[in-house]
């Protein structure tokens, strides 16, 4: 019975010492400060990706893409395929890869406003 005992403390230990890299004690030291929000005008054409759990609103500018918030996305929804003007909040927000190299950054937008709809005639 005293080697079952030894064995059972022995594979509990190893468990529990394995588990402790899934609580991600680092990521609560390098938490990184809010980002800053700013009030900007967009120009760009207004597209819907993603498969119907994970769709978004993306409107893409020349250079930017910027997602709209999932709170928003009903105001464009009817207006894919065309080039609107909207103002908004625009919080950037730095991604990073799970081994922490950085990923990009991601524009998003909420509180927006329709300023103007340009629909192309065929």
């Amino acid at each position: 019975m005293s080697k079952f005992k030894v064995f059972i403390s022995a594979a509990i230990l190893a468990f529990c010492v394995t588990s402790l890299y899934a609580f991600g004690g680092k990521d609560r030291n390098n938490a990184s400060p809010p980002e800053e929000i700013k009030i900007i005008k967009v120009t760009g054409n207004v597209r819907l990706v993603g498969s119907n759990l994970m769709r978004e609103i993306v409107i893409s500018g020349d250079e930017t893409q910027w997602y709209i918030t999932r709170n928003e996305m009903e105001k464009l929804h009817n207006l894919q395929h065309q080039t609107v003007t909207i103002e908004g909040e625009e919080t950037i927000i730095e991604l990073t890869f799970a081994n922490g190299r950085p990923a990009g950054t991601r524009r998003e937008l909420k509180n927006i406003k329709i300023i103007s709809i340009e629909s192309y005639e065929q």
